[in-house]
Formats: structure tokens, sequence, C-alpha cells
């Protein structure tokens, strides 16, 4: 492997919906005893869930697995409402980690379905977030997934809407919101898009070094949405080698030129530079920055009024030293919170 220089895109890696998921799951690993449940992956990256495994969770993806009054944690990906509800009542506690993005998805399908209309969703159907989506108003939606399933929509009488898997690519949503007003002009669409802004981010940044780049590498899971759409890209983008890796260790030795490097929403920064240290570029790291995101969600009310009655409020600073202050949490990395947990601090 011989590498000149790597392009490093900006923003990448960890979102402010994985940050939020991740400290809500640590907070609950500090406060119960072994073991927690949380209903899927609680972010779609295999060394996260891996070192929470290690610290006594288990990832379920059925609620009645989960043993009458223990902890259980809902996904950041968003769960059903029957989800919801069958965790309420066999959980001694139950928190939603459900990024914010997605439950505004949530909220406009249910709106629009009580209001009589047809929703066109776009999303994989495979996916823990249209899986949840679809499950708000399962007889008013009608998922797609590309350009061929609007065309073959029916004609409704209904007034139709137009909603989206939050991690889509903007290319592939783009594509489809086209074809449907084609069908639909009268379509109904919401004032602010349902694509997550970390997602349309680390795809704006791999499109601004894209062309600049011999090898693109993305660093994320398989079953990570956006991560997939930024491979995706980087194909479409005319990228003659691509390659998405979980682990440095992936990396096909015959890398050599100029690397673009990012990584999906759900990938922490240790695994980017990791990936760093294997390219060992000869002229060095050039960080290509199109935006700063400093958006940042809090915890769940309910977990942020459990922490606030303990009256042992623990802050995630490092050592997670107790302090009489409110938990404040948004200057600290969630990486850092899951290795400080790991190490036992």
């Amino acid at each position: 492997m011989y590498v000149e220089k790597v392009i490093l895109a900006a923003p990448r890696g960890f979102c402010a919906g994985v940050e939020m998921a991740i400290k809500a799951l640590a907070w609950l690993v500090r406060t119960f005893d072994k073991p927690v449940y949380c209903y899927h992956e609680i972010v779609h990256n295999k060394l996260v869930v891996r070192r929470f495994e290690q610290l006594g969770v288990v990832f379920v993806d059925d609620i009645a697995e989960v043993p009458p009054g223990r902890p259980i944690m809902l996904s950041a990906h968003g769960s059903a409402p029957e989800v919801v509800a069958a965790a309420s009542e066999r959980a001694s506690y139950m928190v939603d980690a459900v990024c914010p993005l997605v439950t505004k998805v949530h909220h406009e399908v249910k709106v629009r379905a009580n209001k009589g209309y047809r929703i066109i969703y776009v999303g994989h159907e495979d996916h823990e977030e249209a899986v949840g989506t679809m499950a708000v108003a399962p007889m008013a939606i009608h998922p797609v997934d590309d350009i061929d399933g609007v065309e073959a929509l029916p004609d409704f009488e209904e007034p139709v809407a137009l909603l989206a898997q939050t991690t889509l690519s903007h290319r592939d949503w783009e594509g489809v919101l086209h074809a449907a007003r084609d069908r639909f002009p009268d379509m109904w669409t919401p004032g602010r898009s349902d694509l997550c802004f970390a997602t349309t981010n680390r795809q704006a940044a791999l499109t601004a070094i894209a062309e600049q780049c011999d090898t693109v590498v993305i660093v994320g899971s398989a079953n990570s949405s956006n991560t997939r759409a930024l491979e995706k890209l980087a194909r479409e983008l005319g990228c003659e080698r691509v390659f998405r890796v979980n682990r440095a260790s992936e990396l096909p030795d015959d890398i050599s030129g100029v690397v673009g490097l990012t990584a999906g929403a759900s990938a922490p920064e240790e695994l980017i530079n990791e990936v760093l240290d294997r390219l060992n570029p000869t002229e060095g790291i050039e960080e290509v920055s199109i935006t700063d995101e400093d958006e940042y969600f809090p915890p769940p009310r309910n977990l942020r009024d459990l922490i606030e009655a303990s009256g042992t409020l623990v802050s995630f600073s490092l050592g997670g030293t107790p302090s009489p202050a409110p938990m404040i949490d948004r200057q600290v990395a969630a990486s850092d919170v899951l290795d400080d947990l790991i190490a036992g601090r």
C-alpha cells in the first residue's frame, strides 16, 4: 500500500441522533443492574453494538424476548406503536431513544392518515426505520423505493402525501419526488424535507472530494442505510475504486494514490482514525469541510426526569464523577462515554 494523500470529508461519522442514543443507553448501563435490554441494535454499527454487549446489554428483535421487569431501550431508528406499548407494559423502565427526525416523520404519517390521505412512503421496506414508520398507519401507507414503484401505484381517489425514510440518498429521493409529482400534481409534501440533515451533509461532503480521489473508503456497517447510500453515491460520482469497511483490517493492500475517506452516521471516530493509521499517507491528510454541524438532541424526557430525580446527577464527563449540576453532555463525545464505560471509569 502506497497512499500519497488522504482527503478527509467533513462532516463524517456520528450524527446528533446517534450521539443521543448512545449516551442514553450508556446511562441505563450505569443506572441499572445487568442485563439491560435494547430493541434492535441501538445504532447500525458492529463495534458500538459489540461494546454494549460487553457491558451487559442484550439486543433483541422481539419485546417478548425480554424478561418482565427489566429495563428496555428502543433503538434510534424508531419503533412501531405496538412495540412501544408492549415495551412500556413489560419493562421496569423504558426509554425510547428514537431520533427526533424520525419522530417528525411518524407525526406526519399520523396527521396525514387521520386527514384521509394516501401516503407514498419512500424507503427500504426491510429497514427498521421504515418498518416502524409504516406501522404508524399501515392501511394508509404505500411503500416505494424507486421510480418504478411510483409508476406502479394506483390512481388514488384520495389526496396524496409523500414522505420518506430519513437516511435515503438525496439523489434517489429527488428522482422519486419528481416522478411522484408528475403522477400526482396536487401531492402534499412537508415544508421541511424528511431527509436527515446529517445524511445530506455527509453526501455533500463526499461529493466535494470525490473527483480528486483515486480511491474512496467509507467506514460503516453493511446494515447502515446512510452508509450504503454513501457507497452508492461514490460509484455514481465515477469513483473507480470504492471500499466500504467496518475496520481498517478489511482494506485491500493495493490501495495507492489519493484516497478520499468518510464515514456513515453510525461510525465512531476511532474507526476513522484506525483507517487513517493503516493508510499512512506520505503527504499527509487534508480535511475538506462543507459545513459545521452543531445540532444537539438531548436525552429523552423521561430519562432526563430519572437523572434529575436520582439524587446523584452524574455527568457524562470522564470517570462519571457525581455532580450537583444537571447532566450536561453536549460537549462530551459519545465515543468517549462508551470508552469510559468499557474501561470501568
